[in-house]
Parts: structure tokens; sequence; C-alpha cells
């Protein structure tokens, strides 16, 4: 096989694209086309078409002939990794036909898989969609559905060129500007699954913008008209992504028609939000159309809706388009054929609803709005932008990266509101309807201070751009075209030295070349090994003359300091004893993270023979949170050491003979030093939790020892995140529960035990929930009817009160095992045993877990009947009952996990008449964030101090 393409794929929200240009030709970017992809367009038919919509049906058992979805080639794209744990490949469809059945057969229709590869609140390598689909339907994770669109262009293009193999050629696949790392790795997960194992990533707008310089390779200049500062607007299904690129003219005395030099600027933040929400918001306007007097619709239902709203949509928005448009789903119960439920779209309140909510009339100076996430925003379970307005989203890029472009320039920046945006370039199918593009057209005209008029640069084919741009690129890497320049948009500082005397190290030059690494000559440093340890970074966006390896004082006189912004620092243990010597090289990635290497400048290699080296990943595109200063020493009061030496004298080293009761007062001791516990800040728990995590073996001395080591461990590590190095910290904590009790006769270390595990359980993964949920359940799971339990083979004193309130806390059991466990509840609760039980409930039923994937939520139907249980009950006796119907019936704004709309209602009115907290029912009829009170309700004490959930 020999190398004889340059290939590009647009791995799309709404549709995926392949386009692609021999390497031979003698003008390749003239030669750039598009890979008409074989695909299934009705059962048994199969044609070839430019698009293939990014849609999987999976069908059931016998809903389909056998051969229904036969293709030219195998079907079996040996998709084995990508996300299904090893469970046996459900079948699918792929493009066309899979996207109309799934507007047609509610519950089996996979759609928007990209917007799920960055939502971080869910586990996107578990088999999560369709969302919210019937529980017979078979389903698959997010990584599987990109794997399984990118497998079937493999095998489609295999099957066309069976002597240049996809994975052999020179490969680019796009992503948006605003994913994060986690979604780039995803992507390239799902690559590596479908048999693409080298891949390289490329921002779609700079892709968009490839094809056009493509386009107008020959008279670039001339197309540019003059234009200095370009902004790519690519509005896809999913994503709106934002870039600036500079355009500088060729240097005077440069030959008649030399292209000018191109760098990209600046790339703007994540937004989730594109065509999909369009979408949505026009469902939601039918929905309240087909709801007149009926129920609301289930998830399967408003999944065909949305994809109904989605075609009228494009009908509507035509030059052409009729006064109006049917939507028509399946009524319930129905599949194929059988009761419906339709309704009309008018031409004009689509127009406007669509204008008026996404491209709005604003100034310069407006800011995207903070709302409440409401369920507008989040139907389909995904965190959409809280703002739908586009327009407001470009204003506020425009205005943060003024200062940006005056630098860029050599021009003062001072009081400039936003920067002269001098030609646009709009990329994806949510702005392919001439109405919304002209919109966007006039208002960002209106943010600019006269001069020329705003020049639109052409884009004939939005949906294509993107695959032809990325087969461009792959050109220009082999030297066969124009490249963007700019590299690095900022400079990049590391922090080095002290905590007290720290200074900012250069290791990234503002423009410097992406996936080249940088040395930093001259200079070794001391990096501390198998310890936590903090490594601060900063970033300038100004121009400043620096070069790798550049010391500059935080406090420097000439302001140069205050330009500085601190990132998200890098908490981290390097594996080793000590300190060891090191040099560094740095590079900035394709996939938008920041590469430190540390090299070991010893002389002897490690045991394997192979050079010792550390890599530090930073991730650039987060803005640093409050929590990135947690763990500094300026966090820590002055009576810190007093406090330290209390713990060690009691978990020390050595065995000290101490005086009195200093073991059974070590909170008292602590809490003379520190102040009541509950207002121990967070910096002040971690801190502590070193301490005592490095006397860990010590707790074996007594029973005292053991029971107040797992009280305090679980007290200074609740609830398991919030602070830098949680992960670490719970991981090592973990390792008590294979250990196991020396002291296990006793209750009070016991109680103390399910206790630990209870105040972590957020910070723990889903096999360390099942490990604590078949530990417990022997001894919570009712024995068989009609069998008389043997009081003398109970282990002793389990503190079973404890395991329930644990029970309660593990929020990523499997949705059938959290059914389980409110059986063995609701037993409890009749037989009288209460204490706990309803807590538990509440949290077992949660519509919205504190810490947890979502998609390990109860069933809406299950939390309902455990709703009307606790309804029942005399809430004079119970006083837990009020919160936990509270936390059963709040909205969430994810239809696949709210409850009816009727019994929600009734919930609230109820508290309403109980006296309870107002907020609780305004929490049930609208998204709202936990209070500080309610945390400490979730969690059943109040978190540490600094730490607020979000």
């Amino acid at each position: 096989m020999t190398l004889r393409y340059a290939v590009g794929i647009d791995l799309g929200t709404s549709n995926t694209a392949l386009a692609y240009a021999e390497l031979g030709a003698a003008d390749p970017g003239a030669a750039v086309r598009v890979f008409e992809v074989p695909q299934l367009t009705a059962q048994g038919e199969v044609s070839a078409r430019p698009l293939l919509p990014s849609h999987l049906y999976l069908p059931g058992a016998h809903e389909l002939a056998a051969d229904a979805l036969k293709l030219p080639w195998s079907t079996d794209q040996g998709i084995a990794g990508a996300g299904n744990g090893g469970r046996e490949r459900v079948p699918a469809a792929v493009g066309l036909f899979a996207r109309e059945q799934g507007a047609r057969v509610a519950g089996r229709h996979v759609f928007s898989a990209k917007s799920w590869l960055c939502h971080a609140a869910v586990d996107r390598e578990a088999a999560i969609l369709p969302w919210g689909a019937p529980a017979e339907v078979a389903r698959v994770s997010p990584v599987e559905a990109s794997a399984r669109i990118l497998g079937h262009l493999k095998s489609a293009w295999d099957h066309a060129h069976p002597d240049a193999l996809l994975a052999e050629q020179e490969l680019v696949i796009t992503v948006p500007a605003s994913f994060d790392e986690a979604a780039r790795a995803l992507t390239l997960e799902a690559a590596e699954a479908a048999g693409l194992p080298h891949p390289v990533l490329l921002e779609e707008p700079q892709a968009a913008f490839y094809d056009w310089t493509r386009r107008h390779r020959q008279d670039l200049g001339k197309a540019l008209g003059g234009a200095r500062l370009l902004l790519v607007v690519d509005v896809g299904g999913g994503t709106t992504d934002l870039t600036l690129i500079e355009a500088q003219p060729p240097p005077p005395g440069s030959p008649e028609g030399s292209a000018p030099t191109l760098k990209r600027l600046a790339v703007g933040d994540h937004l989730l939000l594109g065509g999909d929400n369009m979408d949505l918001a026009l469902a939601r306007k039918a929905e309240a159309q087909l709801q007149q007097g009926g129920a609301r619709l289930s998830p399967a239902q408003w999944g065909q809706l949305v994809q109904a709203a989605r075609a009228a949509k494009e009908l509507l928005l035509r030059p052409d388009a009729p006064e109006r448009a049917t939507l028509t789903i399946a009524g319930a119960g129905s599949r194929l054929i059988g009761g419906s439920l339709s309704t009309e779209l008018s031409r004009d309140e689509v127009r406007a609803l669509l204008l008026d909510g996404f491209l709005p009339q604003v100034s310069a100076s407006d800011q995207p709005a903070r709302l409440a996430r409401n369920a507008g925003l989040t139907e389909l379970g995904l965190p959409y932008a809280q703002d739908p307005g586009i327009t407001r989203h470009a204003a506020a890029f425009l205005r943060r990266h003024a200062a940006t472009v005056a630098a860029a320039r050599g021009e003062p920046g001072e009081g400039a509101l936003t920067a002269p945006v001098d030609a646009v370039l709009y990329n994806g199918g949510a702005l392919a309807p001439a109405l919304l593009a002209d919109r966007l057209t006039q208002v960002i005209e209106s943010f600019r201070a006269g001069g020329p008029p705003l020049l639109r640069l052409s884009n004939d084919a939005p949906d294509l751009a993107v695959a032809c741009g990325a087969a461009t690129y792959a050109l220009v890497r082999r030297g066969l075209g124009l490249r963007i320049g700019g590299g690095s948009p900022r400079t990049y500082y590391l922090g080095v030295g002290g905590e007290h005397q720290t200074v900012a190290l250069c290791v990234i030059p503002r423009g410097a070349p992406e996936g080249h690494p940088l040395v930093v000559e001259g200079r070794s440093f001391a990096l501390t090994l198998g310890k936590p340890v903090r490594f601060r970074l900063w970033a300038a966006s100004g121009y400043r003359p620096e070069k790798s390896g550049d010391l500059l004082g935080l406090e420097a006189a000439d302001g140069a300091a205050a330009e500085l912004s601190e990132l998200p620092p890098l908490q981290a243990v390097v594996p080793g004893d000590g300190t060891a010597q090191v040099a560094l090289r740095a590079a900035l990635t394709e996939i938008g993270t920041l590469e430190v290497f540390a090299h070991d400048l010893r002389d002897q290699p490690d045991p394997s023979g192979e050079e010792r080296r550390w890599k530090l990943e930073f991730q650039l595109r987060e803005g640093a949170g409050p929590a990135s200063e947690a763990g500094g020493a300026s966090a820590l009061p002055r009576t810190i050491d007093a406090a330290r030496e209390a713990i060690a004298l009691v978990y020390s080293k050595k065995a000290q003979p101490l005086p009195g009761r200093e073991v059974k007062d070590l909170w008292r001791n602590l809490e003379k030093v520190l102040g009541e516990r509950a207002t121990w800040p967070l910096a002040v728990n971690r801190d502590l939790w070193g301490v005592l995590w490095a006397g860990a073996q010590k707790r074996r001395r007594s029973a005292d020892h053991e029971r107040l080591f797992l009280a305090l461990c679980g007290f200074l590590l609740r609830p398991g995140f919030g602070a830098p190095l949680d992960g670490w910290r719970v991981e090592q904590c973990w390792s008590l529960f294979a250990q196991g009790l020396t002291h296990h006769k006793e209750a009070p270390v016991w109680a103390a035990w399910w206790v630990l595990f209870r105040r972590v359980a957020a910070g723990l993964g889903d096999e360390a929930h099942r490990a604590l949920f078949e530990a417990i359940a022997p001894h919570l799971r009712p024995p068989p009817k009609g069998r008389v339990a043997n009081p003398g083979k109970k282990p002793p004193g389990l503190a079973a009160d404890e395991m329930v309130r644990l029970l309660g806390a593990l929020e990523r059991l499997q949705p059938a095992q959290k059914q389980e466990a409110a059986g063995w509840l609701l037993e409890r609760l009749a037989a009288g045993q209460a204490p706990g039980v309803v807590w538990a409930l509440g949290r077992l039923g949660a519509r919205v877990p504190v810490a947890s994937a979502a998609h390990h939520a109860l069933p809406p139907e299950v939390a309902a009947q455990l709703l009307e249980q606790l309804l029942a009950l005399d809430w004079k006796r119970f006083d837990e009952a009020p919160f936990a119907v509270a936390q059963l019936a709040r909205l969430s704004g994810d239809r696949a996990r709210d409850l009816e709309p009727g019994l929600r209602e009734r919930t609230a009115q109820r508290l309403e008449s109980h006296g309870a907290p107002p907020e609780w029912a305004q929490a049930i009829r609208e998204v709202q964030a936990l209070g500080e009170k309610d945390e400490q309700r979730v969690f059943g004490e109040a978190l540490p101090s600094g730490l607020h959930l979000v």
C-alpha cells in the first residue's frame, strides 16, 4: 500500500463528510473532491451521497427484514474498543436511513453524539444513547456512536479504494475550536476504534478558512480586498465557534500577486449552541400546541418531535418556503402505524423565533446573560449554553480580544471596545439560510466604527467546506499550500521557585508553532518526586519580546506581571522519591494542551536503560476556578503547625506515651487551635489530611486510634472532590477498603468505617460504589419471607443505620441496583426501622445527582413511585421527608429524568403548605442550584468552608 491521498473528515454533529485530493496531482488544491458516501437510504437500498448524516438507528430484534441493513461491504467494522466495555456489538444503521427511520420510530435514534463527547457530567464511554430510551433498547456510548460513523466512512472508502486504504493516507479530522482536551482525546479514541489510529486534529473554523483560501489561491490578496482582520463564525448543529485571523499584506517590494501572511489570533470559548438548539426551541413551541389538554410527551416522542422540528425549520427558512409546515409524531405506545399526533408551525412564527431568540439585535457592549439553566436549554440532557443569543456571544468575543488584535498590530489597545473586524466568513449548516446569515452580518456591521462596508467572504457549500478545508490542510502539512500561521496566540509561563518566591519562566512564547517542542536552554531545575506538588501556569495575550527560558518576576516594576492571567494549575504526584535535577522542554500540541517534559539530568538511566522523563499536561481552555488557590500556603492559618503537631503526636511513626486522653481528645485539641471544625476551610482540611495519611499505618495501635483515624480521614476529605489532587487522595483512601478493619469487634469502629466512605463517596468511581454496595447488601437486604434469622450468627455491631446512609450516597450504582436498594429501605421503613431511611431514599432517587453521571439516575417512573410513598407519610414523624421529596421531584431540565408536571406541582404545593423553605418548591418548578443549607442536607453535614456545588 502507498500514500496517495490527502484526506479530510468533518465529523459533524448533524452531518459527516469526507474530502480528498491526490498528492501527485499537478495542482492538488484544484483537485480536492468530495467523496460520495454509499449509505442506506431505505431498507435494503444503498445510494451514494455527499453527506453522511451523523445519525444511528438501533432496530429492534424483529423490526426489519434480515437484509434491510446490508451494505456493499461487511457490516462488522470491528469497533470492539469504542467504549462498549466488551459488550456484544449492537446492530445499527448509519446515515440517511438512520435519520429518517429515527424520526418515525421513537426511542431508537442516536443523534448529536458529537455534543455528548464534550458533556463532562456523564461517562462518555458508557452505553447511554439513545438518551431516555425505553429499557428494552440496546444502547451505545457517545464514543462508540462516533466510532460507528467514522467506521462507516472507513469501510466505504476502503471498498472504493482497496489499493489505498484510508488508515494509510494523510488524514485530518476536524473538531470544534472550543472542544476541550477530553473531548479531543475521545475523538481520537473513536477514530482509533474505527481503525484510523493516526489522524491529525484541526479546528473547524480554520478548516473552513483553509477551504476559502484554496478556492482563491490564485488571487487571495484581491479576494480579501484589503481586509486585515477576519472573523470566522462556524455555527453547526451542536456548537458555535468563533475565530479571529489576521491577514498581513505582503511586504513592500514583494512580487506582484504575492499572497498575504495569515495568522490566527484568537479562538472562542466552548459554546454548546447551534442548530440543535433551534430545533429544540421549535419543538417546545410545537409541544405546547400538542399538549393542550394532553400529557407531556415521553422522551422518545420528544426525540421524534425534535427531528420533525428540524425538517420544518429547513423547509420554512427556504426562500420559496410555504406558509406552514406540519409536524407529525407517533402517539403513545405507537411505533410505525396507529395513532399519531400532528401540529403545524407557520413560516412567520418560526422566522421570528429564530431571529429574535438566536440572532437578536444587540450592541457591541452587550454580555451573554447568565440565566438559571432552564428546560429549554437542557431538554436532551446536554449542558447547552445558557444564553442562546449567538450575536451576544459574538459581541463578547470581539470585545474580549480587542487588546489582542491591537497588540498583534503593534497599535495602542486602550479604549478599544471591540476588535475591528473587516471581513466575515460563515460556515455550518445553521447559517446556511440567507435570512439568518444576513441578520448576523447586520449585527456585526453595527459593531464597527465606520470604514468600508463589512466584507462577507463567499461560502457556497457550508456543509462541505470543513471537510474540503481539512483535506487542504492535509496538503499543507506536506508543503502543498498556504499555511495559516500564528502558532500560539499567547505566551505561557510556568511558575518556578518556592511558594513565596515564585518567578514566571517563559516556556512557550507567543507565536510558537504547534507541535514543535522548545527546549529551555541553559537552565536546570529541581523536581520534587513522590509528593503532591503544584505547578502554576500563567498566560499573556499581549506581545512581549520573550523567548523560551526567560524569567519574569511577578512583582516586575514595568507592569509586565499585571498582563499575566493565571490559568488552572496542575496538581500532580510525580513518581519517584526525593528530588531530581531536570531540564525542561515544552510544546503546544495540536489538541489544545501545553505539554512540559522534565528530563532527568542524572548520569544513570532508570533500570530499563531508558532516559527518565516526566510529562506534565496543562489544559489551556478552562478559566481559572476558585479552587485554583486551594492548598496554597497563603490559605493556611498561622496555627496550622500546632494542628499538624496534634495529629502527628497521635499518629507518629514511633509510639509515644500519651498523657491522659490525648487520643480521645484529638478533635478537641484541633478545635482549640483552629476553631470549630465546621469552619475549617478546604485548604486546611486537605493539608491536615496529608499529615494524617502519613500516619495511616499507625491507626492500628488501638480501637480509639482506628476509630478517630477513620472519622478524621473522612471529615478532612469530604465530599471527596473540590480541591486539586482530590482524585489522588480519594484513591489513597480507597486502599483502606481492601485492608479492612483491625478492631473489627468494636461497634464504634464499624460506624466510623461506614461514615468514612459515605463522606468521600462522591469522589469514588463506579467500581468502588459497586464494591460498597456488595459489602453492605447482605446486612440490609431483608431475609427471605418465612425464614427466621439466627441472632447468634449476626456479625456484631455493624452499624446498620450508618450503612443505610452510605447506601443513599452511592449515586453511581446502576439504576437496577438503586431500585433494589430502595425496596430494602421501604421495607425497613414499614418495619419501623426509620433512622436515615427517608434521607437515603431521597438521595437514591434524586433527579440531580450531586457528583455523579446523570445516566445513573433512577428512571422517572420509579422515582415517582418513591415520591408517592414519601408523600403519604406523616411528615410530623419524619422530619427528613420534606427535603427528600424535594430531591425526588426537583426539576433537572432533562426530560429523561424529570417527573410528570402534575406530580411535581402537587409536591410543590405540599411543601408550601407544610411550611418548607420556599426555594424547595421553586426548585421543583424551575431549574435551580442547591443552596448552601441544602448542600448540608444532601451530604448530611456541611461542606468544607469555601466549597460549594455548581
